[in-house]
């Protein structure tokens, strides 16, 4: 009896294999569970600028797979050419009403998060948004409402 082998991908071939199949690339980046210096896990997408000319998408504080099926409906609306508002809360996107937000992210300041775009793009220019989202009550990160057990789950990179 023969053992099974899968030969395992590399992270570029995982990478270019999503760009060829579904036009854009889901990251899942761990949390850092350093005392001195915690992060949150974040997923980001690859593929967005190359492929409808739109900034990448990131979002905080969620597992992969629901990050990546939130981030879906975000490229859901980009292909069918809704252009969703920048730094300003929008409705329409969640379920019940509650608020979202997309804020540009300095990449002279937070560009080391993002490798993989990095190496994606070279020296071809590439944007990041933040994709901010409430709490159950609709709550954002800097208001008062927003529960004290998730400060740290979404830490706010965009402006």
């Amino acid at each position: 009896m023969s053992e099974f082998y899968v030969d395992p991908m590399t992270q570029r071939e995982k990478i270019d294999w999503m760009l060829e199949t579904a036009g854009w690339a889901a990251i899942p980046v761990p949390p850092v569970e350093d005392p001195a210096a915690p992060r949150a896990g974040y997923t980001y997408t690859i593929g967005l600028e190359s492929g409808f000319g739109h900034p990448e998408v990131v979002v905080f504080g969620l597992a992969p797979a629901p990050a990546r099926n939130l981030l879906e409906l975000v490229i859901g609306q980009i292909k069918a050419g809704v252009e969703l508002p920048v730094s300003q809360p929008f409705v329409g996107l969640l379920d019940g009403g509650l608020r979202a937000m997309l804020a540009p992210v300095d990449l002279d300041e937070h560009r080391a998060l993002f490798g993989d775009l990095a190496e994606t793009y070279g020296e071809q220019d590439w944007r990041v948004l933040q994709f901010i989202w409430p709490d159950r009550s609709g709550a954002f990160p800097w208001e008062a409402d927003w529960p004290h057990h998730l400060r740290l789950a979404q830490p706010i990179i965009g402006s």
